[in-house]
């Protein structure tokens, strides 16, 4: 990895002209005058011309003008956050705040989404990094300079793309300093923002915005379900990728499961939309496995937990929980039909006008008497139920909202969430899973160690749900069929 131009100075450069000064008067090791000079001519124009919006323009457009109709006659501010040092000069790949890419599809770093108050709504302006000064040297001087880090669109070209009018984001903090009237604005993402603001915000106002823009995701529309579909498509490519590698997996050891859906993701996505649980034998018994440096034996379950994020920034969560050597145990088989059970108790209890709550309640039912069944735990069902004594071994909720968060709309108020209705557009998962830990001394010796999690994405519909995630098999029967045709 290239080492970028840095000053001899160690003192930082508090402002644009300070590092020009900086520049001029040859602080840069190796940069005579002669170069500098040369560095400011002799570059093509690429300004890019009739340029079509992206395509969730117009969804973008609603999401806006529905928040102006929430906060009339308050400035409202959403950034996207800045870059985060990984190490010494190195960052983090950059990942713009869910709200701030909901509001306007742009990505990049530093932006921040302004809504202007008007006498008929909000007047949005969006303001970003323009394309690196040549004149100056900022382009191949500055280590987020264009030469350094690659081309960003000008100001002309996000106006184009994404249908707000665009500023430099370098003047909107001295302007925030000078505004006045009420403002609201998301937290958490740029501190040079907050700071800017100190005086003009309070944490109460600002999080009834953050709320108000996590509830907003509840019912997702065309373009969002669109994307679903597309990162459950690709998940189950990424899972396929996995079943044809076990081999070499087991040669290995989590890590090489880890990295074939890791591939998946980056090929046909941004990302990965959460850390990959990729745990073989007892460690499926870790809700959230995430070291994936385990062995994988044969004759053990993989419960691979994982979604692909798309270049959108929706996220796919599916688990399945496969036999490593391709074929369930008599013992894995009863546990898995087990949670397969529970799991469509709670598929169908998903409909519009349901309670959330069912069909985590319907998957509980199951597994508890399953577990009452098997001699585990003492009955009658409903004393198990009301009790809680299924959780020792289903351990979690049995689904969540899904979005552009793995774990979406997590702001939004319990009665609009957990105590709410289901309505056609609402995207969630429903994951029952049973888990018996290695050191339970409370279940038959063979059990220890055996993690079962079945996940789906599934979209509430008009008339009942539909499954996104439909593509890869649950029923053990099926899984097993589906591995042997993989490995083939």
């Amino acid at each position: 990895m290239a080492e970028e131009l840095t000053p001899e100075t160690p003192e930082e450069t508090e402002t644009e002209e300070q590092a020009i000064k900086q520049r001029k008067n040859g602080l840069y090791p190796g940069v005579s005058d002669e170069l500098a000079e040369n560095m400011k001519s002799g570059w093509a124009d690429t300004e890019l011309h009739g340029l079509e919006p992206i395509a969730q323009a117009g969804h973008t457009a609603a999401r806006r003008a529905a928040l102006s109709a929430r906060f009339p006659g308050e400035r409202l501010v959403i950034p996207a956050g800045n870059l985060k040092t990984r190490s010494n000069d190195t960052e983090y790949a950059f990942r713009a705040s869910t709200e701030y890419a909901y509001l306007t599809g742009d990505q990049t770093q530093d932006g921040v989404l302004v809504l202007e108050p008007t006498a008929d709504g909000h007047e949005a302006t969006i303001y970003l990094l323009p394309r690196s000064n040549r004149e100056n040297g900022e382009f191949w001087l500055d280590g987020q300079g264009e030469l350094w880090v690659g081309r960003r669109h000008s100001l002309a070209e996000a106006e184009q793309l994404l249908g707000v009018p665009a500023k430099d984001v370098r003047e909107l903090a001295a302007a925030l300093k000078e505004a006045t009237g009420p403002v609201r604005a998301v937290r958490g993402h740029d501190a040079g923002i907050e700071a800017a603001l100190t005086d003009k915000v309070t944490a109460e106002r600002d999080e009834e915005l953050r709320v108000f823009l996590s509830e907003a995701r509840l019912v997702k529309d065309a373009f969002e379900v669109a994307e679903l579909e597309k990162a459950c498509a690709s998940t189950a490519r990424g899972f396929e990728d996995v079943v044809k590698v076990l081999d070499k997996a087991e040669a290995t050891s989590e890590r090489y499961i880890e990295g074939t859906f890791f591939l998946r993701a980056r090929v046909e996505g941004n990302d990965i939309g959460y850390g990959s649980i990729c745990a073989a034998g007892p460690h499926a018994t870790t809700l959230h496995w995430v070291r994936n440096d385990g062995d994988v034996r044969s004759g053990d379950l993989l419960l691979l937990d994982a979604g692909v994020e798309t270049t959108e920034l929706y996220t796919a969560d599916i688990t399945r929980t496969l036999p490593i050597n391709g074929r369930y145990t008599e013992l894995q088989r009863k546990i898995y039909d087990a949670v397969y059970e529970a799991q469509e108790a709670g598929i169908a209890a998903v409909k519009p006008g349901a309670a959330y709550r069912d069909f985590h309640d319907a998957a509980q039912r199951v597994l508890a008497e399953k577990l009452v069944e098997w001699g585990l735990v003492e009955g009658p069902v409903e004393r198990v139920l009301e009790l809680g004594l299924q959780r020792r071994w289903t351990l979690h909720g049995t689904g969540h909202m899904l979005g552009m968060d793995v774990h979406d709309c997590a702001a939004a108020r319990t009665e609009m969430y957990v105590d709410t209705t289901l309505e056609p557009g609402m995207c969630l998962t429903v994951e029952p899973g049973l888990y018996f830990q290695a050191d339970d001394l409370t279940v038959p010796e063979e059990y220890r160690g055996i993690g079962v999690r079945i996940e789906d994405d599934i979209l509430v519909t008009e008339d009942g749900n539909r499954n996104l995630s439909e593509a890869l098999p649950r029923r053990a029967d099926e899984v097993e069929a589906w591995m042997a045709a993989l490995k083939g």
